[in-house]
C-alpha cells in the first residue's frame, strides 16, 4: 500500500481509495510493527498471569484492533497538529498535509473513525478497558503539545506508545497488576529512547524554531547518552519481569537479543554521521519487539 501511495507523489490523489493511500503512508502505517508486539506481549504475560492459560481468540482480535485504531488516532492527531511545523520543516514539508494531498476536514474524519473503533474494541473487551480509555486517548492528543515546552517530550511519547502492553494487559486480565508496570516502563524508556535518536535529524531545526527535544537542548553527543541511559533502563525492566507467569530461560535470552539489538542499533548512530539513522530506527526497532514478542511465546510452546 505505501507503494502504491508513493507512486502518487506529485499529482492531488483524485479517487477515495487513492487519499486512503495517501492516509496511510502519511500515518506510516506500516510502522504498527513496533508496538503491536508488546501489545501482544502484554496479552500473553497477563492471560498467564491471571488464567494460567493462552489468551481467548476474541482477545487476540479486539486487542489487535484497539492496538491499530489507538497508533491510527494518534498518528492522525500528530499530523493535524503538528501540520504547520512540517510545512516549514524540509524533511516533512513533503507530508500530506502541508502538501494538500489530503485536506485538514478528511484528516479529522479520519481520526474520529479511528476513535470509534478505539472505543468500539474497548469496549468489546471488559469495562476496565472502557473505562481507562479516556485516559489513555488523553495521553495519545497530549503527545503532539508536548514539543511546545518540554525537551522531555520522548517520555510522553514513550509513555504513549507504552499504552499498548499495558492496554494488551488489561485486555486479558480486566485489571492491572504490578509486573504489567515493568512493563509498561520498559518500552516508555524503549521509544523515548529511539525517539530521541530519531530527534537528532531536527536539532537545528527544532532550536531554530523554539521547538524542545533533548539533541536541541543539550546537543548531539549528550542526547545520545541519554538514549543509551534510556535503553539499560529498557533491559532492566524487561528483567524485573523474570519470573512473571512462568517467565524463564527463553524469555531471558529473548531479553538478551533484544539488548544485543539496542547496542547494535546504537552502533549504527553517532554525532554527526546520521546516515544510517534509518536502518536504526525503521529496521531495528521493528526486528526487537517481533523478536521480543517471538522469545514470550516460546517461553510457553517449548
Amino acid at each position: 500500500m505505501a507503494g502504491d501511495a508513493r507512486e502518487l507523489e506529485g499529482q492531488v490523489p483524485r479517487s477515495a481509495w487513492e487519499r486512503f493511500l495517501v492516509f496511510l503512508e502519511m500515518i506510516k502505517f506500516e510502522h504498527t510493527v513496533f508496538a503491536l508486539p508488546f501489545a501482544y506481549v502484554g496479552l500473553v504475560l497477563g492471560s498467564f498471569y491471571v488464567r494460567g492459560t493462552w489468551p481467548t481468540l476474541w482477545m487476540w482480535a479486539w486487542t489487535t484492533v484497539a492496538m491499530v485504531a489507538a497508533r491510527t488516532l494518534a498518528m492522525t492527531l500528530n499530523r493535524i497538529i503538528d501540520r504547520e511545523i512540517d510545512a516549514a520543516n524540509p524533511r516533512t514539508r513533503a507530508r500530506a498535509l502541508p502538501r494538500g494531498l489530503i485536506g485538514v476536514r478528511e484528516a479529522w474524519a479520519y481520526a474520529i473513525a479511528s476513535f470509534g473503533v478505539f472505543v468500539l474494541a474497548a469496549a468489546m473487551l471488559n469495562t476496565t478497558a472502557l473505562l481507562l480509555l479516556p485516559l489513555a486517548a488523553g495521553i495519545l492528543f497530549l503527545y503532539s503539545f508536548t514539543k511546545r515546552f518540554t525537551a522531555w517530550s520522548h517520555l510522553v511519547l514513550g509513555a504513549a506508545d507504552a499504552l499498548a502492553p499495558l492496554g494488551g494487559w488489561v485486555a486479558a486480565t480486566a485489571s492491572l497488576h504490578g509486573p504489567s508496570v515493568w512493563l509498561f516502563l520498559a518500552v516508555t524508556f524503549w521509544v523515548a529512547g529511539f525517539d530521541v535518536l530519531y530527534a537528532l535529524q531536527d536539532e537545528e531545526f527544532d532550536r531554530a524554531h523554539g521547538l524542545h527535544s533533548l539533541p536541541a537542548r543539550y546537543g548531539a553527543e549528550t542526547a545520545i547518552r541519554i538514549a543509551r541511559v534510556f535503553h539499560v533502563l529498557t533491559v532492566l525492566f524487561l528483567l524485573a519481569l523474570v519470573g512473571t507467569a512462568g517467565l524463564g530461560a527463553w524469555y531471558l535470552a529473548g531479553v538478551g537479543a533484544a539488548a544485543a539489538i539496542l547496542v547494535y542499533e546504537h552502533s549504527l548512530v553517532r554525532p554527526g554521521d546520521l546516515s544510517r539513522l534509518d536502518a536504526a530506527f525503521f529496521t531495528m526497532n521493528g526486528v526487537m519487539s517481533v523478536v521480543l514478542f517471538a522469545f514470550v511465546l516460546l517461553n510457553y510452546l517449548v
